[in-house]
């Protein structure tokens, strides 16, 4: 689903999924492929689009907890893509991926950047996106903001009238509250998940942000 311009969304397909953002020009980007159980639905939805894998040269994620990066090297193996993380993410690579698993009796899912992200900006000729570290939710979490289409693609830190928890490894409710503050003061038209709907105008997201620190705060 094309949402401005370069800009694509593909909603989360089931459990331990997420939803997906693609930026095509060059380089394309994907931001969070999810769970590979639920890859060939997303190609299928990218094809719709015009959009084949090969388009695709950087894999990256907001985080990574195994529904944002699960399908990471399956889609680097259909597209050529090269694995691309923000240094805070190889930082806590170890606590978040593996602890995380552990943490639920669950299979380590793992994979090999094959480099990371200057920690500052991506940039494609269609778009530039400002990485945040916003970390609360998961001490490796990023966000990717661009500031002309007033874009914030946000993963777990911030969902429509909620927030991500805080009872991973390395989850922190101050750090969280921070962060939400943090992007809130961007000006932003569109508010782009890791899971439930996206939230589009100003207003809108303004109140959410409002909705989330009149209430949500209070509950963490």
């Amino acid at each position: 689903m094309k949402l401005i311009n370069n800009l694509y969304f593909y909603p989360e397909q089931g459990m331990l999924d997420c939803n997906t953002y693609v930026i095509t020009g060059n380089p394309g980007v994907i931001i969070d492929p999810g769970n590979q159980a639920f890859l060939s639905t997303k190609i299928s939805g990218l094809q719709k689009d015009g959009i084949n894998p090969g388009d695709i040269s950087i894999i990256t994620n907001t985080h990574l907890h195994v529904d944002h990066y699960g399908a990471n090297e399956a889609f680097k193996e259909l597209s050529g893509a090269k694995i691309a993380i923000h240094p805070v993410q190889k930082e806590n690579y170890r606590l978040v991926v593996i602890d995380g698993a552990h943490l639920f009796g669950m299979p380590v899912i793992e994979f090999t950047e094959d480099y990371c992200l200057d920690g500052d900006y991506l940039i494609t000729d269609a778009m530039e996106l400002e990485m945040i570290q916003s970390p609360g939710h998961s001490p490796d979490c990023v966000c990717f903001y661009n500031r002309r289409d007033k874009v914030l693609i946000c993963g777990d830190v911030v969902f429509n009238m909620n927030t991500g928890r805080v009872d991973l490894p390395g989850g922190n409710v101050e750090e969280l509250k921070k962060s939400i503050e943090q992007l809130s003061r961007l000006e932003i038209e569109y508010l782009l998940p890791g899971h439930m709907d996206i939230v589009t105008g100003a207003k809108k997201v303004a109140d959410n942000f409002d909705f989330i620190k009149n209430n949500v705060f209070s509950w963490l």
